[in-house]
């Protein structure tokens, strides 16, 4: 898989993008914070805007992304991305940047990585066999990993050294890479005839999200998803608040216990190659749930000298990662696995759509929690909401997946038919 060209392109674009997006999470939130003085409910809405796409438009770029070539969608939202943050400086400079501003473009930024991150987990599947996946998402999640250890720690370093509105273009920078690496791809996707009427977009819709209900793995997959994302978006919220104004961390401090996540996530890759087919699906993905969520309990306890309490988050947030990596890539590598080739775009829009489109609604939730609880009571109860997910999966039958991956759906008996004419 190594050798082959356009998975390397892939790869290389998916890192620099992920650097782009880790950067981003710590600088420009605290743009806001620092250089703005956003509230927890304008910090809330800004998160809010950010992710609220995904409920808008999540749908909708599945079918367009089985009809057009995931190659061309990730180059335009690279490209895209940089150019909204670039702007933020620009802005800066000239004296008109404020939230307002901030929330169109984090809006933006947003609805573009709606699209690069429908398209890049379609492209995988049509760039490499099927006995590749497990591979092929260790190795682009171990990208996400080596961007989790380097991109907050830059991005806090650069706010501490540059101010937070330049600190911005490092996301842009990066995004660039990614919109070159992309470009590469050799492969010529197979696109349709001819151009689908309206009508047929919302039939096509319809058949993505019929598919996914009608899976009973599916089907759980997306409910625990949207347990984890909403209470996870409520988290973050508070978490960022709680680190600045409860622990009284630095800049740079926030970016090294964010930082933190990718050392675990990395290690998660690499077991996440291993453990499922040694223990079984099912158990790797209740029993990674249950310790990455229960780990984090132990935040809100935290008191202590500041060196102290750097070096247990760092340590929790290391835990954290490395068994969310193993859910994440083992659900990837299910979800890939039971659908057929034709819908891979419309079912990873309906598990988004699904799974993270409460997102802006919890991450109003942290804001709301920031503003009217102490922000270490805050952290406990979105925690314990986290942990609403484990439980749901453990009632699911994804507990029950066994050491070898499903098949496809559209070689089961069973299974409805998906796909052709209405």
């Amino acid at each position: 898989m190594w050798r082959d060209h356009d998975f390397r392109s892939l790869w290389a674009g998916q890192t620099a993008s992920q650097f782009g997006a880790q950067a981003g999470q710590v600088t420009v939130p605290l743009l806001a914070v620092v250089a703005l003085n956003a509230d927890a409910t304008q910090l809330g809405a800004l998160r809010a805007v950010q992710q609220v796409p995904i409920l808008l438009f999540s749908l909708f770029v599945g079918v367009w992304v089985d009809r057009w070539r995931s190659r061309n969608v990730m180059v335009l939202a690279d490209f895209g991305r940089a150019v909204a943050l670039a702007a933020i400086p620009v802005a800066f400079l000239f004296g008109v940047l404020g939230i307002p501003l901030l929330l169109v473009l984090g809006f933006l930024v947003g609805v573009l990585t709606v699209f690069f991150d429908v398209a890049y987990q379609a492209a995988l599947v049509r760039l490499v066999r099927r006995d590749q996946l497990v591979q092929g998402n260790s190795a682009l999640e171990g990208s996400r990993s080596a961007a989790q250890i380097g991109g907050p720690a830059l991005g806090g370093a650069l706010v501490s050294l540059l101010t937070a509105p330049i600190a911005v273009v490092t996301g842009a920078f990066f995004f660039a890479v990614s919109f070159l690496s992309i470009r590469r791809i050799r492969h010529r996707e197979p696109i349709p005839r001819h151009v689908e009427r309206p009508a047929r977009m919302r039939r096509q819709i319809a058949e993505g999200l019929r598919f996914v209900v009608g899976d009973p793995s599916l089907r759980a997959v997306g409910l625990a998803s949207a347990l984890f994302h909403f209470f996870f978006a409520a988290l973050m919220t508070v978490y960022l608040l709680f680190l600045s104004r409860t622990l009284h961390l630095s800049a740079t401090a926030v970016g090294l216990v964010l930082a933190a996540m990718g050392p675990g996530a990395l290690v998660g890759s690499v077991l996440s190659a291993r453990l499922p087919k040694r223990f079984g699906y099912g158990v790797v993905l209740v029993s990674s749930a249950v310790f990455a969520e229960g780990v984090m309990l132990f935040v809100p306890a935290l008191r202590g000298s500041a060196a102290l309490t750097i070096a247990a988050l760092m340590a929790i947030n290391f835990l954290f990662s490395a068994f969310s990596q193993l859910v994440d890539v083992t659900v990837m590598a299910v979800r890939q696995s039971i659908t057929p080739l034709s819908i891979q775009g419309r079912v990873v829009a309906t598990l988004d759509f699904v799974g993270m489109g409460l997102t802006p609604l919890g991450s109003l939730l942290g804001g709301f929690l920031a503003t009217r609880l102490d922000l270490r009571t805050g952290v406990l109860l979105t925690v314990i909401g986290m942990l609403l997910s484990p439980l749901f999966m453990a009632l699911s039958p994804l507990a029950r997946l066994g050491r070898e991956l499903p098949a496809p759906a559209a070689l089961r008996p069973e299974a409805p038919p998906v796909g052709g004419s209405p």
